[in-house]
């Protein structure tokens, strides 16, 4: 039996077995999830009585103009395609849910709609085999969060304010609950590994392990995280490019759901708090032929090909305009700060974690060799966010852009002439985002991201995110003027 073969007999086979399901009343409602342009997921619930084989071919209708980047209100009429072989069992669900992720359609034309990003992915693969570069790009996101017991914001024309808090957060430690204050938090700039009590969330952590392996995410590890007040992190297991950017989405999805279950509050926001460590989201990525790690040399720098330095140098040519998919929110730009140990440098190193690219060297396996880029963050849609890096990559490869000499040096400690000389990312989201308005040609090639996406994206983010923060006032302004 050949691939195509073999992949229709699993596909039917999914198909089946989601159908008996429904039929049998093992499932009680089905839910249509899929991606709006900016990143969030959205869904539409069926009574599982109505999934038969005629829906999913036919798809589930909705309003696109309702959705945030998608269709204009005289075109709003889409369809929701399922693709059954997401199908899982929702975590997040007391009514037993099937949830499945789908594909959008034109129901005019019958064709993808472009401005779907899980289109965008699946593109992104598509063009990676057409190169003969390689047939698999291996992605491994790692997410930070924060987890609050509580947050209060709000925005008006006179006011606005935000305020979080977490037991577990050191400025809690003067501060008691019916005279109780059991003690334990890590400081500031303190978090990383320690045991329970000062680490509050081990169970916590573990749970969410558990509800992602019930939908089907393998996960690899979890910690605590640098930052005091609850940050963390769950490691997944590294998949190929589109099931990743799915697998980011429901990951997303069951830790929000397993916080409020818990009476808690979780977020993927860049920087949250004030004078602590921020929160990323680095990806790992490696290019895979015919079963061998193109990215593996045992002669090279850090282990690496020829190619992988030449995807290295892809990445940073392009970082600045990369940041607007990758960072893309006003956020990430408290993160990304020179001086603060984060990763501002547009440099590649091996175990250097203040440069754009490391290079991982726990390993010397073959299968393990892979380049992290550290610049992103989980405001991205990683849809986009991963398919914009492996365009970068791939152009890098095909114009053999050299990436230079490796910064292995603890940059915040040259003398200000020489870190003068290497180039940093944009400091805010509009500088991105005109980066990447002169920057885009690369995301072009072979039609995975259209002209028309880059402008849409453009223009929402520009208008609907830049402006909404750049014109109003902030309250430090207050702090520093208000008796001017």
């Amino acid at each position: 039996m050949d691939d195509k073969a073999s992949n229709q007999a699993r596909l039917d086979d999914r198909k089946r077995e989601a159908l008996e399901r429904c039929s049998s009343g093992k499932v009680q409602m089905v839910d249509f999830k899929f991606t709006d342009l900016p990143g969030s997921l959205q869904h539409i619930t069926y009574p599982a009585h109505r999934m038969c084989e005629e829906l999913l071919q036919e798809g589930v209708g909705f309003d696109g103009s309702s959705i945030r980047g998608f269709a204009q209100i005289n075109e709003s009429d889409m369809l929701l395609k399922p693709d059954i072989t997401t199908a899982v069992m929702d975590p997040a669900c007391k009514i037993p849910t099937l949830s499945v992720v789908c594909d959008v359609q034109d129901p005019v034309s019958g064709e993808r709609y472009p401005r779907d990003p899980r289109f965008i992915a699946q593109k992104a693969e598509e063009y990676l085999r057409s190169t003969g570069i390689a047939d698999t790009a291996y992605i491994g996101p790692e997410l930070e969060f924060f987890v609050f017991d509580s947050v209060r914001f709000e925005q008006g024309q006179q006011y606005g304010f935000y305020y979080l808090d977490s037991d577990e957060g050191i400025w809690n430690s003067g501060n008691h609950v019916n005279g109780v204050n059991h003690g334990h938090r890590p400081r500031t700039k303190e978090g990383y590994f320690p045991v329970p009590p000062t680490d509050s969330l081990q169970d916590f952590r573990s749970q969410c392990v558990l509800n992602l392996k019930s939908a089907g995410i393998e996960c690899e590890v979890h910690h605590h995280e640098v930052a005091t007040g609850g940050q963390c992190e769950i490691g997944m297991r590294f998949q190929h490019l589109s099931k990743m950017a799915d697998q980011v989405m429901l990951y997303k999805y069951v830790l929000k759901n397993t916080a409020r279950a818990a009476g808690k509050t979780l977020t993927f926001m860049p920087k949250p708090l004030f004078g602590d460590n921020g929160t990323g989201m680095h990806v790992h990525q490696s290019l895979s032929k015919d079963g061998q790690n193109v990215f593996y040399d045992p002669e090279g720098y850090a282990l690496l090909s020829e190619t992988a330095m030449y995807y290295i140098g892809g990445l940073l040519e392009h970082s600045p305009a990369l940041l607007a998919l990758t960072s893309p929110s006003t956020n990430s730009y408290r993160r990304l700060v020179p001086g603060f140990e984060a990763p501002v440098n547009i440099a590649y190193s091996q175990r250097n974690r203040s440069a754009a690219v490391r290079v991982p060297v726990y390993s010397r396996s073959p299968r393990s060799k892979r380049i992290e880029y550290r610049p992103p963050d989980s405001t991205s849609n990683p849809y986009l966010a991963f398919s914009a890096m492996l365009m970068a990559g791939l152009d890098g490869i095909k114009r053999k852009i050299h990436p230079g000499e490796p910064h292995d040096m603890d940059l915040f400690e040259l003398p200000r002439e020489e870190r003068a000389k290497i180039r940093t990312v944009p400091g805010s989201l509009e500088e991105a985002l005109e980066a990447l308005e002169a920057d885009h040609d690369f995301l072009l090639q072979g039609g995975v991201f259209t002209k028309d996406l880059i402008d849409t994206w453009i223009e929402y983010k520009r208008r609907k995110e830049n402006d909404y923060v750049r014109l109003r006032p902030h309250p430090s302004e207050f702090y520093l003027y208000f008796d001017t």
